[in-house]
């Protein structure tokens, strides 16, 4: 199981700026997934005309089981600005793989704990990091996808868009520009870098892990 909870309701409404699609996930995180502040958070949203769908349903880390569960919302995202993902960040990034051209956010942080940790098929992860940057790039982690978890964008020894560590390995950076370009956001490549709080994660580590691993 993860531990995920959500962003500030403030936080979630500056991401969107209009209507949303909302794919609410209860797979793997769901024991600890503030359910009820979820359905408060989709309903305000849904009061104030902002929201053009949702899905509640679990694992959608797995694409091929979420196109077919999405194929009946297929009009609902396209008239949304946004696909609103509350679930990990591997769930995130998978939606993002499947919607190129589409604006993905994650509505969640997801806290570090050990054990299950989704089911995709897909070369992604999620780094548990408390303090998620999938909304500043593109829903590509910089973490996970970068071999040196950079923060600050691609390192000098990248070429011809591979990695300097794994020349097999895309350059995370390279795909996280080339995302924002397709969104239309490169303009997120200005933000400071946000430097990680560790503090935020150990916390709840410690508080944790002890009860779920015994």
């Amino acid at each position: 199981m993860l531990i995920t909870r959500l962003k500030e309701k403030e936080t979630i409404e500056s991401l969107l700026g209009g209507t949303c699609f909302i794919l609410n996930c209860r797979g793997c995180s769901e024991m600890s997934f503030p359910q009820d502040e979820a359905d408060a958070l989709e309903a305000q949203l849904a009061s104030e005309g902002k929201v053009t769908g949702i899905l509640t349903t679990d694992y959608i880390c797995s694409p091929e089981n979420l196109k077919l569960r999405l194929e009946r919302h297929q009009t609902e995202i396209e008239e949304a600005d946004a696909i609103l993902v509350l679930s990990c960040g591997v769930g995130v990034q998978t939606v993002s793989e499947l919607y190129e051209n589409k604006k993905v956010f994650s509505g969640c942080d997801t806290l570090r704990l050990p054990g299950f940790q989704g089911v995709t098929p897909l070369d992604v992860d999620c780094g548990q990091c408390g303090e998620c940057y999938l909304n500043l790039t593109g829903g590509i982690c910089p973490v996970t996808a970068c071999s040196k978890s950079l923060l600050n964008g691609q390192c000098g020894g990248a070429k011809n868009g591979k990695c300097e560590v794994d020349p097999e390995m895309d350059c995370g950076w390279e795909r996280i520009y080339r995302r924002l370009e397709a969104i239309g956001r490169l303009d997120l490549l200005k933000v400071p870098t946000q430097i990680r709080n560790y503090s935020t994660d150990d916390a709840v580590y410690k508080q944790n892990a002890p009860e779920k691993q015994g």
